[in-house]
């Protein structure tokens, strides 16, 4: 398995950030070249990195059971979006990044082979891409994500309030503006499918958990379908380990059991 970490400067942004990327062995692989593997892109938090999937999940065990190239890039406290000081971390993400790792790996998955999955901040931009770019994406999911902006007018008080304006612009334009995923959300019921399969879930226990019951409760309104998942469980990686294994168990069925030839 190789485990790459690469510290750029993308022109969207223009700040150095990293990239890591994990790609199975060629064994593994039984011959796939890299541009035809699978692909799971994984966003993070808002106080996370690129690192943090690595760091406490088993993303590596499992990338390497599925032979998927995972690609977890860092954006900062940016939520994903194009920020009012110019730096577009969403035509990063959504352009720039996806064209980078075709010309540097040869990495350009079909649709079928490409999936994404954030947690919190990372589930607001993973359903951001999802909508904006379904033809992207076979699979996304937001694991206790910001799937509503309601959360700002929920919790006032919240001590993070006056930074939201640096990743939004103006918090009283929120509603209606492209910003707002409820707008995305009406934009994709005109044609549910053309969307990837979506999955959602969340911890009773999460603050989160009111808007994402929430957003469940309008995806039915507008037709869309969605995997919803929920249990007791707080805003924390014990849940989301277990909840990105279930949302690849779902796309990409049991993962495979391998038996070396040295064990065997």
């Amino acid at each position: 398995m190789a485990i790459i970490r690469i510290d750029h400067t993308p022109s969207t942004t223009k700040v150095m950030q990293a990239l890591n990327i994990i790609v199975p062995e060629p064994g593994r692989m039984e011959g796939t070249p890299v541009r035809d593997r699978k692909v799971l892109y994984l966003l993070h938090g808002l106080s996370d990195d690129a690192t943090a999937w690595q760091r406490y999940t088993s993303i590596e065990t499992v990338a390497l059971e599925y032979g998927l190239v995972v690609v977890m890039p860092s954006v900062g406290r940016s939520f994903y979006n194009d920020l009012p000081n110019g730096q577009k971390y969403f035509q990063y993400v959504a352009h720039e990044l996806p064209q980078y790792l075709e010309d540097v790996f040869g990495l350009k998955p079909k649709r079928e082979n490409t999936f994404l999955a954030g947690i919190s901040m990372g589930g607001y931009g993973a359903f951001k891409l999802a909508f904006a770019q379904p033809e992207r994406f076979a699979a996304v999911a937001s694991l206790s994500g910001v799937v509503s902006l309601k959360f700002i007018e929920m919790y006032p008080n919240d001590p993070r309030f006056f930074e939201f304006a640096y990743m939004f612009g103006d918090l009283n334009k929120l509603s209606g503006g492209p910003h707002d995923p409820l707008v995305w959300y009406r934009k994709g019921a005109e044609d549910p499918s053309r969307l990837p399969r979506l999955f959602m879930s969340c911890g009773r226990q999460d603050d989160l958990y009111p808007v994402n019951v929430m957003v469940h409760n309008t995806f039915q309104q507008l037709g869309i379908p969605v995997d919803y998942y929920e249990e007791d469980a707080r805003h924390d990686w014990f849940f989301w380990d277990v909840q990105f294994r279930r949302f690849l168990t779902a796309v990409l069925g049991p993962m495979p059991v391998r038996v070396d030839e040295e064990e065997a």
